[in-house]
């Protein structure tokens, strides 16, 4: 065996992938924040899914890539199981544009476009003009290692009755494909020294259709990978990534004849059969599955049945395989962890009011209970997003990401000013304090007008709704004049003699507790006053 030739072929492998990475990460610096919307954005139908899940495979140049976020998003509840496989399906078919780039003839570019980057990279005197000759440079390097692996797989000339033999025996090629892909984690790459081999002769169309097919059923290896460790929800979702992939190619071996002129009649050219192959393959195998992607998350549901119950404790979003996946959909990640912890802080108010309608003592351990959780996933964001921004971000995403740290603080107060709020109605019970009916009723909407502020807040952070921000500004309002108000009318009861002095001063600190709440409600409103900014 010529060692060199290998080493040559491994550096040629090599290369391509580091060229698609660089390509990844220029697309998605390039896409900013409307990368971040599109991935966050929940798929109402499989149409839809599939879509977004194509652009987002072409974005990224991975479908495995895509597949990994969207096991994490169904890992974390964001998508269902039907959702989540429309997507799969437009990735596979998103991840085809490689194959159709890598079979255009412009090798004889590559070193040009390579040089052309590597100027953007030194003398670029922006961050989007260094990031479009990162892209040049990823676009020269894939074209570099084609080369590469085509110039080096000369040595196996004198084995061509291995690859005879998957011409004989398309399981075998089927095999073939399969391990190599799942060894490298990448079908791209497969792919392209498929397309190496057959470009040299030593690979005929009849040998390559079974490999590629192959190819397909390996890269779902990374999508089992990512479901490791995580809930059944996301098993599913990489089951059913697996299954798709294993039925279309066995469904396309069983029609191997058909299959193999349609491709013949597409080009002359064995790189371009290849690569149309590829697209036929995915693009027919979703028309085929579409139609019954309910029936076919049933069939999964059985093979890979839902076992757990309960609440998550701690973050629920901030998957670290994100992380390398997209950038951008980890920042997305953190908006939805924050809406998390936002929801755990509006729970704490709500066990604060019924401890005090109800006398529910219970409420206590409940609020110590949920600050414990808010406090934690505090600290996972701040160390997630920091890990995000080490990434490297556009500007736009960085700015984005900016605003939900800066908003976390205020929701982890929302909560400590919960707690506060416990430790009075614990004081009121111990020294048997008891508050006048108008003192309560006072109070009562005055916590109702809080709580409807933290709502309206959380809401337009979610849906990037300006309308419910400025909502809360009124709302922030009303809430300073009920405070005032409220203050006057303590002071006349008192000096009634209707409340009693120590009575009064922990119904004061229960409503500058509120009115402190509203304030960071408030704050978090500017969150999506920020976003839209961005947007124009």
């Amino acid at each position: 065996m010529e060692w060199g030739a290998v080493f040559q072929v491994l550096g040629g492998v090599g290369l391509f992938l580091y060229g698609i990475k660089l390509m990844s990460e220029a697309l998605q610096f390039a896409a900013g924040d409307r990368m971040r919307q599109l991935i966050g954005s929940l798929t109402k139908t499989p149409v839809r899914g599939v879509i977004i899940g194509a652009v987002v495979a072409m974005l990224i140049q991975s479908s495995s890539g895509t597949t990994v976020m969207t096991v994490s998003f169904v890992h974390a509840g964001l998508m269902s199981l039907e959702q989540a496989i429309g997507v799969i399906m437009g990735a596979n078919i998103g991840t085809t544009i490689t194959a159709q780039i890598v079979a255009f003839k412009i090798k004889n570019f590559a070193l040009p476009v390579l040089g052309l980057g590597v100027l953007f990279v030194f003398l670029g005197t922006s961050k989007r003009q260094r990031y479009l000759g990162n892209g040049l440079v990823g676009f020269g390097l894939l074209f570099l290692g084609m080369q590469t692996m085509e110039a080096s797989v000369s040595f196996l000339n004198d084995q061509k009755e291995i690859f005879v033999a998957f011409s004989r025996n398309p399981l075998l090629g089927l095999l073939a494909g399969t391990v190599v892909t799942m060894i490298v984690q990448a079908s791209s790459a497969t792919i392209g020294l498929t397309m190496a081999l057959a470009s040299q002769g030593l690979l005929g169309l009849e040998a390559a259709l079974p490999i590629l097919l192959g190819d397909n059923i390996g890269t779902t290896i990374t999508a089992v990978l990512a479901s490791l460790g995580s809930n059944r929800s996301a098993k599913q979702a990489a089951a059913a990534h697996v299954f798709f992939n294993v039925i279309g190619a066995f469904i396309f071996l069983s029609a191997f004849p058909l299959y193999f002129r349609i491709v013949s009649a597409t080009s002359n050219d064995i790189g371009r059969q290849i690569a149309n192959a590829h697209t036929i393959f995915n693009v027919t195998n979703t028309l085929l599955f579409i139609p019954f992607v309910k029936p076919y998350a049933w069939l999964i549901r059985k093979i890979v049945p839902s076992k757990e119950s309960g609440l998550t404790i701690g973050p629920m979003y901030l998957d670290h395989k994100l992380l390398d996946a997209s950038p951008a959909a980890a920042v997305d990640a953190v908006k939805l962890e924050i809406l998390h912890m936002g929801d755990l802080a509006m729970s704490m108010l709500r066990f604060v009011r019924k401890a005090f309608v109800e006398s529910d003592s219970k409420m206590i351990d409940e609020v110590e209970q949920t600050e414990k959780a808010v406090n934690e996933i505090n600290r996972s964001i701040s160390s997630y997003a920091s890990e995000i921004w080490q990434r490297g971000l556009s500007s736009e995403l960085s700015t984005v990401l900016g605003s939900y740290v800066n908003g976390v603080g205020d929701v982890e107060r929302i909560g400590d000013h919960a707690t506060n709020l416990m430790e009075m109605y614990e004081y009121k019970i111990d020294h048997c304090i008891e508050f006048s009916e108008v003192a309560t009723n006072e109070f009562l909407r005055m916590f109702d007008a809080v709580d409807g502020a933290v709502r309206l807040s959380l809401e337009s952070i979610r849906d990037e709704d300006l309308a419910k921000a400025f909502a809360v500004d009124k709302i922030e309002a009303e809430v300073d004049r009920m405070e005032k108000d409220i203050r006057k009318n303590h002071i006349h009861r008192l000096n009634k003699g209707d409340c009693s002095p120590m009575g009064g001063v922990v119904y004061i600190d229960i409503v500058s507790n509120l009115e402190r709440v509203c304030d960071h409600a408030h704050n978090l409103s500017f969150i999506a006053q920020d976003i839209a900014k961005l947007h124009g």
